[in-house]
C-alpha cells in the first residue's frame, strides 16, 4: 500500500472514530504529507529514530519553531501508532525524538479599555448588529473562533445567561454569556431575519444568508479594530486571551478560566498568570518610588 493510501486510512480513522473535526483532520494530513515528503522513496515502514531526527533537523533549519515541530511529531507518532496496529509498521521511530525547545511568547491581550473600544460598535446596520454580537460574544465567554462560528441558534439561553459550546475534541461545554453580550445578541437576533436563510440554523451568518466562516470573522474584527481606532494585531483569538487575562486578573481563580476556555490541562491556563504578573509588573514600575529610574 502507498504511502498516500495509508494516510488516507488514517484520516478516515480521525473522522470517523475519533471523530475529530475537519480542520484537525486538516492539520493532521499536512502535517504527514511533509513526512511522506521528506521521506521521499524510503518506505515509511522502515523509517529508523535517525531519520525521523535528521527530518526535524532539517525542518528547524529551516525556520519552523519548536512548537510547530512538537504538533508535527505528534501527528507523526499517532499516524506510526496506526500502521503498527494494523500490522503496516513494525515500530513507532518517532518514539523518544523532541522537538527542539523554542522561546516562549505571550499571548497577545488588548487592555480592558481597548477591548471595550473594540467591542462597542454604534452602527445599527445589520451585519454590524452582527459583528458586535460575535465580538462580545468572544471577549464575554472566551469562545475560540471554530467555536463561535458553530454555535447554533439553540446553543444560546437567554434565562440562564449561558451557552452551550462543542471544543477541540467533541467536548462540550456550559460557559457564562454577560450582560452586555446578552443585549447585544438579542439586538442582532432581531435583525438577523433579514439576513439568514429561512432554513439556515447558524446564530451567526454572513451576508449570503449562510453560516459565517471563520475567514470572514477574522477579516471583520480586522476592519473593525482600524475603524475603532484599536492597534496592533488584532484577530479573534485576541479578545479570548483578553478575556481570560482579565477574568484572571479580577478573581485570581484560575481553575475557573480553565474550565470557560476548555483547557483539558490547568497547563494551558497557567500561560495567563504570567500576563497578569507583566500587568502588576508595569503597575509596580509606574508608581514604586525605589522602582524607577534615577536620571
Amino acid at each position: 500500500m502507498t504511502a498516500n493510501a495509508q494516510l488516507a486510512h488514517f484520516l478516515t480513522f480521525l473522522s470517523t472514530e475519533r471523530r475529530l473535526s475537519p480542520l484537525t483532520c486538516k492539520h493532521y494530513g499536512r502535517d504527514i504529507e511533509a513526512l511522506i515528503r521528506l521521506a521521499d522513496k524510503t518506505p515509511l515502514a522502515t523509517l529508523q529514530i535517525h531519520h525521523i531526527r535528521r527530518y526535524i533537523a532539517s525542518l528547524h533549519g529551516k525556520g519552523l519553531s519548536g512548537k510547530t515541530l512538537r504538533r508535527m511529531l505528534s501527528a507523526w507518532r499517532g499516524f506510526f501508532d496506526f500502521l503498527g496496529r494494523r500490522g503496516e509498521a513494525a515500530q513507532n521511530p518517532c518514539a523518544g525524538v523532541r522537538a527542539p525547545k523554542s522561546e516562549k511568547r505571550l499571548p497577545e491581550a488588548l487592555s480592558p479599555d481597548e477591548a471595550v473600544k473594540l467591542v462597542e460598535i454604534a452602527d445599527t446596520g445589520p451585519l454590524a448588529l452582527r459583528d458586535r454580537a460575535m465580538f462580545e460574544l468572544l471577549y464575554s465567554s472566551g469562545l475560540r473562533l471554530s467555536e463561535l462560528t458553530g454555535l447554533d441558534l439553540a446553543a444560546l439561553n437567554f434565562e440562564s445567561g449561558e451557552v452551550r459550546v462543542t471544543g477541540k475534541g467533541g467536548k462540550t461545554r456550559i460557559v457564562p454569556v454577560g450582560s452586555a453580550a446578552l443585549m447585544a445578541i438579542a439586538t442582532w437576533l432581531k435583525a438577523r431575519p433579514a439576513v439568514a436563510h429561512n432554513d439556515e440554523q447558524a446564530m451567526f451568518v454572513s451576508r449570503f444568508g449562510t453560516r459565517i466562516s471563520p475567514r470572514a470573522v477574522q477579516m471583520n474584527i480586522k476592519r473593525w479594530a482600524i475603524k475603532q481606532s484599536v492597534t496592533g494585531a488584532v484577530h479573534p483569538h485576541v479578545l479570548r486571551h483578553s478575556f481570560a487575562s482579565h477574568v484572571l486578573q479580577s478573581s485570581g481563580d484560575l481553575r475557573a478560566v480553565q474550565e470557560m476556555l476548555g483547557h483539558t490541562s490547568i497547563t494551558s491556563t497557567q500561560i495567563y498568570t504570567h500576563l497578569d504578573f507583566q500587568h502588576l509588573a508595569k503597575v509596580y514600575d509606574a508608581a514604586h518610588p525605589r522602582a524607577k529610574k534615577r536620571t
